[in-house]
């Protein structure tokens, strides 16, 4: 019997309170690369950028970092010819950053006037350049937000 009331509970409670997923009214994306690698590549951006594996389908992965979502399929050879660029709040976690992937990286942070960006590239296991920035602008971070704002215009 309780079964069964727990059950009923839960039919009611999920038939009334639903998620908020505005953000899927208009669609997503996935960026895919193909990988040789797709063990070490995965290993480095969840273990050493701090994305979360999303979806695991065996020969692909497909990982999320805050709003970004980056999939990686097995293949007999890599594309690495893309730029994937990490974004955040302040140049200090940029710094953070830079001194975590000091080994990787291209050159030290700087800023780039031109673009209004503070930041520096990098390379992943099979060549991929990441890049690493702070807008040296206001931007918006809150993207249903953003949506509304553009909306009004």
């Amino acid at each position: 019997m309780r079964g069964i009331m727990f059950f009923l509970l839960c039919v009611l409670f999920f038939g009334l309170v639903r998620p908020n997923m505005a953000w899927a009214e208009k669609g997503s994306g996935i960026v895919f690369f193909q990988t040789s690698q797709l063990e070490e590549v995965k290993d480095f951006y969840v273990g050493q950028i701090g994305c979360q594996l999303w979806i695991d389908q065996g020969s692909c992965a497909v990982l999320r970092y805050g709003n970004l979502l980056i999939g990686f399929c097995s293949g007999e050879q890599s594309e690495p010819s893309a730029v994937i660029t990490f974004f955040y709040d302040s140049r200090e976690e940029v710094d953070r950053q830079y001194q975590k992937f000091k080994a990787l990286a291209i050159s030290p942070p700087k800023e780039n006037p031109m673009y209004r960006i503070y930041h520096f590239y990098a390379r992943d296991p099979e060549g991929r350049s990441i890049e690493f920035q702070h807008f040296l602008h206001p931007i918006q971070w809150d993207f249903a937000l953003s949506e509304k704002i553009g909306q009004k215009k």
